[in-house]
């Protein structure tokens, strides 16, 4: 590949603008190239050229990183500095430093730029030859900031063809036709509008990308190289393959080693099949071989992500469990594309179990069966199941929808009972009776047998001190805390509160904060118009009953500032509602509160109607009862 920069560059910016950055050039090439050998080599160029108006974003780029590793070269890296007034500073190979991640050992080069002020330029390219991937690649285009001349290039010989995929708005790649000698394939794009990050959005995922593939190669008539129907016949194959009997034997001494219930239910045994796995093998980061292979892993109890994969699928193969094999994408930085078939979407295994239509992921460890991870739900996937025609088997693929937890299975809900002291109304005697279930609970209960009763402590005493942190805990305790029954029965706590932080007197009158015991609330504001989608991890609800004995001879006088309904949705189904209400019976009042969020997706359409259900609670948090005598 050969490629050089303007010797004589000739920068310049227009002074009515309050950027603190702007990309003036953001070049891209990718190049396949056949060796001597007909090997096929990746060669890879960026080029850029950014100017700089703050000291922030001076200070952001005056180190820019380049790549480094062992199965790739750098062949050209050339780096300068244009100041405003155009004196040009090129960086020598005293500037190219090297260093080393203190946590992993790996090393790393950057370009070490000086000289640089406001209104100046940073220019550099560098070329890098590598192992080729063409089996699916995203490339981002578009940024936080502005971006002039923007192009992707991607030459191949001209027996490779290519395709392409633009997402977000992005333009899409052409061909250019006039090259007789290679294939080139092409995107340019004069200005590329910035766009910044938004709370809860999936930034990643809805900024301008392209993904590209290799598709087919006509000198061998090879079609669909990144097929899918390719990808299920090699993960069968390799995850499937026949344990051998020495391998066989090991699996059933584990299995007797784990001491499962092999006479229950199968929904029963993949729980505690899960959780002995989750327990006592190590998933280790890394690509030793040892931690691939089946023998070494049982033997070890060591396994990286692909061989604990393996050992599920014996597992699971072994104890006749039915199941399928499923392969997504994180949705919060790549949604899963039905339709365009790429490996970049195949990035995340799970475990689908079609008798209870529930999933498990074999690799998350704090993730447990019922509840993967949730940004790997509500989001497609390639399925694969085992098929078998006499002895014959073999693995089926098919792309299918993740479904997402749905929001009753995963709750926060509280009872609080308040009463008044008889001698003083300014002091509450307060029992919260909290329950966590679904993805609430699953960060805690799986694991709350192995904390130490002091940590324990501190828990309950959060909980308490959420509420106020001038309340005092006379009692509390745990129910359900046994591991086993997470997604079972719901993680509970019972305190026994005493304070006098939510009740103050104003005359004859008794003020009693109300809200402040369901905690603090999120409040969302917006100061400019909203952009990007909201996306929620996960659905969920809230259900609140406070139950407030009303002292002897007081009424209160505000009862209907409980009353609050926002809502979004039909009649038929509320996708997303706050609504609280009262009732008096006996002198005791019972107020309701509760919430739900039962879609992931906010569009920019609806986000302040979001908003508004996300608001309610916290302006129910501000609601203070009025107590006045009879």
């Amino acid at each position: 590949m050969e490629y050089s920069w303007d010797n004589s560059p000739n920068y310049v910016m227009g002074e009515d603008t309050n950027d603190g950055i702007i990309a003036v050039k953001d070049k891209y090439i990718v190049e396949y190239v056949y060796a001597d050998d007909e090997a096929l080599n990746e060669y890879y160029l960026e080029h850029r050229v950014l100017w700089l108006n703050s000291d922030e974003k001076i200070e952001d780029y005056n180190k820019i990183y380049l790549p480094h590793s062992s199965s790739s070269e750098l062949l050209v890296n050339k780096a300068r500095v244009v100041t405003k007034d155009g004196k040009i500073i090129v960086l020598d190979d005293s500037k190219i430093l090297t260093a080393e991640d203190e946590e992993t050992g790996r090393q790393y080069k950057y370009f070490a730029f000086e000289g640089i002020e406001k209104g100046s330029f940073i220019e550099y390219f560098y070329v890098e030859k590598k192992y080729p991937e063409y089996k699916g690649n995203r490339f981002w285009l578009q940024s936080s900031y502005k971006k002039n001349k923007v192009e992707f290039d991607l030459y191949s010989p001209s027996n490779l063809i290519f395709e392409f995929k633009s997402y977000n708005q992005l333009p899409e790649v052409l061909e250019d036709t006039l090259m007789k000698d290679k294939r080139h394939w092409q995107l340019q794009i004069e200005q590329l509008e910035g766009l910044e990050e938004e709370d809860q959005s999936p930034y990643d995922a809805s900024r301008g990308f392209l993904v590209y593939k290799l598709d087919r190669n006509t000198k061998n008539s090879v079609k669909d190289i990144a097929s899918y129907r390719n990808v299920t016949q090699n993960l069968y194959d390799y995850y499937y393959a026949e344990p051998s009997k020495k391998d066989q034997l090991a699996l059933d001494e584990f299995i007797k080693e784990a001491s499962l219930d092999l006479s229950g239910d199968k929904e029963k045994l993949i729980r505690n099949l899960e959780m002995y796995l989750k327990a006592n093998v190590f998933i280790s980061e890394g690509n030793n071989e040892e931690w691939k292979e089946l023998a070494s892993v049982l033997n070890n109890k060591v396994a990286n992500k692909t061989g604990m994969i393996k050992l599920y699928v014996a597992l699971l193969n072994a104890l006749k469990i039915k199941h399928e094999m499923v392969i997504t994408s994180d949705r919060e930085k790549l949604k899963f594309d039905k339709d365009f078939e790429a490996n970049i979407f195949l990035t995340n295994f799970l475990f689908y179990f079609p008798e209870t239509k529930l999933y498990l992921s074999p690799t998350e460890q704090q993730s447990r069966y019922g509840f993967p991870p949730a940004y790997h739900t509500d989001n497609y996937g390639l399925f694969i199941k085992e098929v078998s025609i006499g002895d014959f088997k073999s693995g089926v693929g098919k792309i299918k929808y993740i479904d997402p937890i749905t929001a009753e299975k995963t709750q926060d809900r509280m009872v609080i009972d308040i009463a008044f002291d008889n001698t003083d109304l300014a002091k509450n005697k307060i029992r919260l009776n909290r329950s966590l279930s679904g993805y609430y609970a699953m960060y805690i209960h799986p694991y709350l047998h192995l904390v130490k009763e002091k940590d324990k402590e501190e828990l309950l005493d959060g909980l308490a001190k959420n509420m106020n942190e001038n309340v005092e805990v006379i009692h509390k305790e745990i129910i359900n805390e046994d591991p086993t029954l997470f997604g079972i029965k719901p993680l509970q706590f019972i305190l026994d509160l005493e304070s006098e932080a939510f009740t103050e007197q104003a005359g004859n009158k008794f003020l009693f904060k109300v809200g402040e015991l369901i905690g603090p609330q999120m409040q969302m504001y917006q100061e400019k118009k909203r952009i990007l989608p909201l996306e929620n991890e996960f659905k969920r609800s809230y259900y609140r009953t406070l139950n407030i004995s009303i002292p002897e001879g007081y009424k209160i006088a505000n009862l209907e500032d409980l009353n609050m309904d926002n809502s979004y949705g039909s009649e038929d189904e509320k996708l997303m509602s706050f609504k609280s209400s009262y009732v008096i019976k006996d002198n005791k009042l019972t107020i309701t509160a509760d919430e739900h969020y039962r879609l992931n997706f906010i569009a920019t359409e609806i986000y302040e109607e979001y908003r508004k259900v996300i608001n309610s609670a916290a302006d129910f948090n501000k609601i203070t009862l009025v107590l006045e005598p009879l």
